[in-house]
């Protein structure tokens, strides 16, 4: 049994040999941020300030050999091989708090065969603040959680907009396509998520979405145009189909109202009876076509597992893109 100092909070728990670091917190009941459980998200992600960790299935484009050196875990992941020193990423000073509120469905629209997006109202009175890219956990009665990253900006609306697609006999999608209605109350704890834009950086700038990972992207694109950036912004959005692309005609406008936006559309399986003009192939291969070098860009990937992996392998090894300058964020069907 070792010892663990959560430096930031001022508490101490007892984790077991086997034990993650993340579920000795909780068993301890202590607060940690956490989201898919498996090492894809990298809302657990914290540093190591001193003592040593097994890293576990730590998955290489949510924690890179070079985090790995720096001190960086995944707890969720992570054991103790002694006493350690510990902080999370998440619990700073500039972090929005995280809260657990109730919100009304005040719209749904299905604006895909299999996707809907969900505008939620939140309570008047409370103050709910949130980084472009972070995401909520939607809390049902029978204690489980589905993560949903928000697709707007955080401003005075008092709004949240997520972007849900149906998952096959999944327990939340299944209710909020066929039985959720409009002015029904949920229930959600957020923001969460370190998925955030890096603005220390003048460098162009390329988005890499599959299906509804273009939520969190959307949301920090749209803060940057607020925030009249003058950073080169490309968005290479990827689906099986047509239809996966369920926003392109708002892709395709920024793309005519800012001169610093570019806006590329690319489909893996489609038919001929989907009349595409378009580029075809996999997302991630229309950027490395497109690039021979990513040496002096950065990327935000996210989406599907295989395409983000396979994007931080390629574009790392094989375009020399810096470790550091690819950032991602999973998105993981729940167990």
């Amino acid at each position: 049994m070792f010892e663990i100092d959560f430096k930031s909070l001022g508490r101490k728990f007892s984790v077991e040999e086997e034990e993650t670091i993340l579920d000795g917190a909780l068993r301890n009941k202590i607060e940690m941020p956490f989201g898919c459980l498996s090492g894809n998200c990298g809302s657990c992600k914290g540093k190591v300030i001193d003592g040593s960790v097994d890293h576990g299935n730590a998955k290489p484009f949510v924690l890179s050999e070079t985090e790995k050196e720096q001190g960086y875990a995944l707890f969720c992941q992570a054991t103790a091989k002694s006493d350690l020193i510990i902080n999370t990423l998440t619990l700073n000073n500039d972090s929005p708090i995280v809260k657990k509120l109730p919100c009304r469905v005040q719209a749904i629209k299905q604006i895909a065969p299999d996707v809907i997006i969900m505008d939620l109202k939140l309570p008047t009175s409370h103050n709910f603040q949130f980084k472009p890219g972070q995401y909520v956990d939607i809390l049902m009665k029978d204690g489980k959680r589905r993560s949903y990253s928000m697709a707007n900006v955080s401003d005075d609306s008092k709004r949240i907009e997520l972007h849900i697609r149906r998952m096959n006999k999944g327990r939340f999608t299944e209710y909020a396509f066929h039985q959720m209605k409009v002015k029904d109350i949920l229930r959600f704890e957020g923001p969460l998520g370190n998925f955030c834009f890096d603005h220390s950086s003048e460098k162009p700038t390329i988005f890499l979405a599959s299906g509804t990972g273009f939520a969190p992207i959307k949301s920090i694109i749209e803060q940057l145009f607020i925030d009249k950036t003058e950073r080169q912004l490309t968005l290479y959005w990827g689906g099986r189909k047509p239809q996966d692309l369920y926003l392109q005609g708002l892709a395709e406008k920024w793309s005519v109202q800012h001169t610093n936006f570019n806006f590329i559309p690319v489909i893996s399986d489609a038919k001929p009876t989907d009349k595409w003009l378009g580029r075809c192939g996999f997302v991630h291969m229309a950027v490395m076509d497109d690039h021979p070098s990513l040496k002096n860009y950065q990327v935000y990937a996210c989406g599907a597992p295989e395409m983000v992996e396979a994007a931080q392998k390629d574009f790392t090894e094989k375009r020399d893109l810096p470790e550091n300058h690819f950032f991602s964020d999973v998105f993981t069907p729940a167990p």
